[in-house]
């Protein structure tokens, strides 16, 4: 199995006494001492060929660390990065004083260890100068747009994939180009301007967790572009690459804490730290159209087609983070690792993986699936990042029509066991209703959140109300058998509770 997968550990002694932690600026590197790794490469040096829209955790963790890494090997200093945000200040206020610095600790079961990533050159707010980021879209230099907007971001019909002509961002984008509001009306507009220039265009490389990312983003762009100018669509439509990519590394939300533990143990005061795992994975297909970053020299894995590592990733990492993130919660547990430590849970998610979604999978070229599922339990369960639960069931109408209910539908088509995603989707909707098994709050962090949780909460075990809601569930509610499944899981789980709900279905025989 040859992954991107960067195994990290640390002596684990606690720093001395006498560490004195410094605000986190250029100026300051030199003063870390053997605390951390700092940027050895000569930051002002590098060219800005990228521009990445929205600027979180998982960017910082991740794609900046790659390119990072380019740049600490002397591969090339010919890509930095600027971040664009399009939301809020938040990520601004925290970077620029820093003069974009930030740290990444890396932690796992036997150590951690921390890095400062130097690769962002600048960051702006678009909204504070619409046309500085216009400009820097349409500067020669900049080769790649990339963007982790999330799935709803893209504004496609989940069953169709037109674009929403009629959301009113884009409405406002379309009668003023020059100030845009949507990261849609940016590259567009950024688009046009090279065109009219004669310079080449931008490659876009979606990092977001949906099904073929590379094609949403080209669906969403040029159905912009078409509402704008069809010549302008035709001319992206033939122009610009948009290649699909697989992101992989668990990135949990930084608590307020860990800005004074990483101060306490490696000297830094940094305003935004990142805490995340030591796996990291990225495949991206090799389609650009406007030179391709040496990221394959640093662990990138450029393949022709990115479907296969798709699938992987999202029907068993993303969709396992779904069910395990509700069941969990509804069982009144607070982080993944804690529900790994429960055998019960532990068993249900290897069966669930292993005996209903595997075998509609696609192997990956160069992937051992069987030791992929292995570092996923290990993932899981790592206590070091204790991911939390309300992280995992955070927009749910957007992430099981992508990562569970896929899976879902072809195991009803094929007639293949679905007992275990049945529970997996049951307890969603339960989940729905707002309260644990205990009768605990739980909050429901969804853009449907209102009408989810009166449906779920008029229908109870019925789940018919929710069936209904076709964008979502598409023509599970037609199947009767399967609705009287759904609903005998809904009444389990509120009889038995999901533990020994989870016991049962897990001892029962495949089927």
């Amino acid at each position: 199995m040859t992954q991107v997968e960067v195994l990290l550990s640390s002596t684990g002694a606690a720093p001395p006494a006498n560490v004195v932690a410094h605000p986190l600026t250029q100026s300051s590197l030199g003063r870390y001492g053997d605390q951390l790794s700092v940027p050895t490469y000569d930051r002002a040096a590098l060219t800005p060929a990228v521009v990445h829209f929205s600027v979180g955790g998982f960017h910082r963790a991740h794609q900046l660390l790659y390119f990072d890494e380019v740049a600490e090997r002397r591969i090339s200093s010919g890509w930095g990065v600027v971040g664009v945000g399009l939301h809020s200040r938040t990520m601004k206020d925290a970077l620029a004083p820093q003069d974009h610095l930030y740290t990444v600790v890396e932690r796992s079961p036997d150590g951690e260890r921390a890095r400062v990533v130097g690769v962002m050159v600048d960051y702006h707010f678009a909204p504070d100068d619409p046309a500085r980021v216009l400009d820097l879209l349409t500067d020669e230099r900049t080769r790649m747009v990339s963007l982790t907007i999330t799935g709803s971001g893209y504004r496609l019909s989940p069953s169709t994939r037109t674009f929403d002509a009629d959301d009113v961002d884009i409405q406002a984008d379309l009668r003023s180009p020059a100030t845009p509001r949507t990261v849609f009306g940016y590259l567009v507009e950024a688009l046009d301007r090279r065109r009219r220039a004669g310079l080449a265009p931008f490659t876009v490389v979606s990092c977001d967790n949906m099904h073929r990312n590379g094609d949403a983003a080209r669906d969403a762009v040029v159905g912009f572009a078409r509402l704008r100018d069809e010549v302008l669509a035709r001319w992206i439509s033939d122009r610009v690459a948009f290649p699909s990519s697989m992101v992989d590394r668990i990135t949990p939300h930084t608590p307020p804490g860990e800005r004074e533990a990483v101060a306490r143990r490696y000297g830094v005061d940094d305003r935004w730290p990142v805490i995340t795992e030591p796996f990291s994975q990225w495949v991206i297909e090799d389609t650009f159209c406007n030179g391709r970053p040496p990221l394959d020299e640093v662990g990138v894995r450029f393949v022709p087609d990115v479907a296969a590592y798709e699938l992987m990733k999202t029907r068993l990492l993303n969709a396992s983070h779904c069910a395990l993130g509700y069941l969990g919660s509804l069982a009144g547990l607070r982080s993944l690792d804690e529900v790994m430590a429960e055998p019960v849970f532990a068993r249900y998610v290897e069966r669930m993986m292993d005996d209903e979604v595997t075998p509609l999978l696609p192997e990956p070229p160069g992937i051992d699936l069987a030791d992929y599922k292995r570092t996923l339990l290990q993932r899981f369960a790592n206590p070091a990042i204790s991911d939390g639960l309300p992280r995992l069931c955070r927009r749910g109408s957007t992430k099981m029509p992508h990562h569970l209910l896929p899976s879902l539908h072809e195991a009803l088509a094929s007639g293949r066991p679905h007992r275990l995603l049945t529970l997996g989707l049951a307890g969603w909707l339960r989940y729905l209703r707002g309260t644990d098994e205990r009768g605990g709050p739980l909050v429901i962090d969804d853009p449907h959140a209102e009408l989810l949780r009166a449906r779920a909460r008029a229908g109870g075990d019925d789940p018919r109300p929710l069936l209904d809601l076709r964008s979502i569930f598409g023509g599970l509610g037609d199947d009767a058998a399967f609705v009287a499944a759904l609903r005998e899981a809904l009444v389990r789980l509120d009889r038995d509770g999901v533990r020994a709900t989870l016991a049962a279905a897990t001892a029962a025989p495949l089927h």
